[in-house]
């Protein structure tokens, strides 16, 4: 494996590693890798205020995480790219085992 270049890496850092920096934020595209959801259905589901949540979609929507569309007066909101939750799996996967081998040395 090539190492990337640095101007790659900072557009991740920006792009993905700055919009998913949020534990609400994940929460909210884990709900959305379950099904596409309004607004409103997002907040009753996390147990967040409704503007708080539209906060978070802004953000994840300008970094093309979420894509918005019209169901008549309302906007509903789905993941742009379902393998982002398999990189978050991962990355709970090896937080998981990172934190077993910690308590193995400590004990």
């Amino acid at each position: 494996m090539t190492i990337p270049s640095l101007e790659e890496l900072n557009l991740m850092h920006e792009r993905i590693c700055r919009s998913v920096n949020d534990p609400r934020r994940l929460q909210i595209m884990y709900a959305l890798d379950e099904e596409p959801r309004h607004v409103t259905a997002l907040a009753q589901a996390l147990g967040i205020p409704q503007s708080s949540v539209s906060r978070h979609l802004t953000i994840l929507r300008q970094r093309a995480l979420v894509i918005a569309e019209r169901d008549g007066a309302a906007v509903v909101y789905r993941l742009a790219d379902h393998r982002i939750i398999e990189v978050m799996e991962i990355m709970r996967q090896v937080l998981r085992e990172g934190l077993a081998r910690q308590n193995n040395i400590v004990e």
